[in-house]
């Protein structure tokens, strides 16, 4: 996860307006954090910093809620200048109650929600764990609740992801975040991490032993008496001899896996597989339907690799089960505009009504029979109303903070950016706005039918056509994807190489055996034909 981290004036100032310290304290906030998720099997390189010496880029005040949203519409200019895929705010501003960061739950690799903000602490490992719960959040991660964490007891800090954390400060996710990860991942979520980070943005130089294989290095398997790397030299970051290979999926026992090899099956509706080109250790970056791609039957578009509908947010809270309500629920209910029913809040912290056009972006409504939504701190917001002469019951979700709540989370019940609100139209701002699929249009008219377009705004053609036009016979796959080989592809190329390498001399053996032994056989009766004339002519002359 490629990290951008941003000091705000405020914090620049506290630190007596000494850029150099400011720099080296971002660096060590940013170790901690990658050191945190290791072992999650998540390297986190910090690939650039910013401090604020003159003034605030955006927004940043007391009230959490407005200075996240207007970071996270900084970031989306920042992104345009600056490849990255996390972007977090350390401000000196202290935030009003017991909020000291905030983040968009499963906003990673968002554009809009793919960030957080984040309280000053005096101590660096302080503002690190609370910058790794806070990347907790846009990884899909919930607060932990009673009995999640068995991990590290309170003593030692307890787990990231508690909702309220104190000196010692936690190191460790517990296994029900580590659980949020995987169903995270298992639909489609952070699907700009599978790339590999340029080394050279990484912020403090190279060095041999950080994990990160770099310019001039073979390998990188961290410090000497860490490194459980069997293909690297730890003490100078070179392969053992006769090793083709180090780290990465597609390599194995020190060698390069055969091109073709799968190396990242699809995860979700909206995702692509790639496969290894058997001339890199390292999968091909990962690409996806590019966005408004129709997913989930036509009910839904894919949006940065997923497939986000009401149903799916519905399950989410309440459950197996639940279902959204019907559209008059989510027009009457959101247009009260309070912590029940709203589409948001605004710069000052209070609560938008929903435009009728919008309802279906504000607060969602759902169909459950469960008694309460899932979560420690969700209530359930029941109302019933008339349309068309019939009763219909909603249910809402409400959030409530506490000392020990989640008030670093802006509201889970609220539509998630990028679900389908209309044809053509997806939540975006808390709005129902057009979107725009020009892209998707030019580059399906380039397939000839034959094939979906992808992230890059390539073909990845189907089975039987090949890239990167999909109008002539091949195997399919995309010219991002790597060369594609199928199962039984494999049993054809091991079946030609059996009868090749096998059959074929065996009976190429046979047959000069064939022919050495008719040679003899013909000079045999050869010879008995001329013994029986001789035999006959001495008969005759006898006679």
């Amino acid at each position: 996860m490629e990290l951008y981290i941003v000091a705000d004036n405020t914090l620049f100032r506290r630190q007596n307006k000494d850029y150099e310290k400011t720099k080296a304290r971002i660096m060590e906030i940013a170790n901690y954090v990658d050191k945190f998720y290791r072992a999650l099997n998540i390297r986190v390189p910090l690939i650039g910093l910013e401090v604020w010496t003159d003034r605030d880029q955006c927004i940043v005040t007391e009230e959490p809620n407005a200075t996240l949203w207007s970071f996270l519409q900084w970031r989306q200019k920042l992104k345009s200048r600056k490849k990255h895929d996390n972007a977090q705010l350390l401000t000196g501003v202290i935030f009003k109650g017991t909020t000291i960061g905030m983040a968009p739950l499963e906003g990673m690799c968002s554009l809009e929600n793919s960030g957080g903000i984040n309280d000053h602490s005096e101590l660096s490992i302080g503002a690190a764990a609370t910058m790794a719960h806070e990347i907790g959040h846009n990884f899909g991660m919930s607060h932990d609740h009673d009995g999640c964490c068995v991990e590290a007891t309170a003593d030692q800090g307890g787990c990231v992801m508690a909702a309220a954390t104190g000196h010692p400060f936690p190191r460790v996710f517990s296994r029900c975040s580590k659980r949020d990860l995987d169903s995270y991942f298992q639909k489609g979520g952070g699907m700009c991490l599978y790339n590999m980070p340029n080394m050279k943005d990484l912020v403090g130089g190279k060095k041999c032993g950080n994990g990160f294989v770099e310019e001039g290095e073979e390998c990188d398997c961290g410090e000497v008496d860490e490194c459980t790397n069997d293909c690297c030299n730890a003490n100078n970051c070179t392969l053992k001899e006769e090793a083709q290979c180090a780290h990465g999926v597609c390599c194995q026992g020190c060698k390069l896996k055969q091109a073709g090899t799968m190396c990242r099956g699809p995860a979700g509706a909206c995702d692509l597989p790639e496969y290894c080109t058997g001339a890199s250790p390292y999968c091909p970056t990962n690409v996806y339907l590019l966005d408004g791609s129709s997913c989930q039957y036509g009910f839904a578009y894919c949006y940065n690799g997923m497939c986000l509908t009401h149903e799916q947010q519905c399950l989410q809270l309440w459950g197996y089960g639940a279902r959204p309500a019907h559209d008059a629920c989510f027009e009457d209910v959101n247009a009260a505009g309070n912590a029940f029913g709203n589409c948001g809040k605004d710069d000052h912290g209070n609560y938008m009504k929903c435009e009728k056009s919008d309802a279906k972006c504000g607060k969602i409504q759902c169909h459950s029979a469960a008694k309460k939504p899932k979560g420690t701190n969700a209530v359930s917001i029941d109302t019933t109303i008339k349309t068309g002469g019939i009763e219909v019951k909603c249910r809402g979700t409400y959030v409530y903070s506490t000392q020990d709540g989640q008030g670093d989370l802006p509201d889970p019940g609220l539509v998630m950016t990028g679900t389908k609100c209309g044809e053509g139209k997806v939540c975006r701002d808390r709005r129902c706005q057009n979107a725009s699929f020009t892209e998707l249009e030019t580059c399906i008219a380039h397939c000839h039918g034959n094939g979906v377009c992808n992230s890059n705004g390539n073909c990845h053609c189907n089975r039987g056509f090949a890239p990167p036009f999909c109008e002539k016979p091949g195997l399919g796959g995309s010219v991002d994807s790597g060369p594609v080989q199928y199962d039984s592809q494999v049993g054809l190329v091991a079946g030609l190489l059996f009868a090749f390498l096998v059959l074929l001399p065996a009976v190429l053996l046979l047959f000069y055996c064939y022919r050495i032994k008719t040679s003899y056989y013909h000079k045999w009766l050869s010879q008995r034909e001329k013994n029986k004339i001789n035999k006959y002519s001495v008969h005759r002359s006898l006679c």
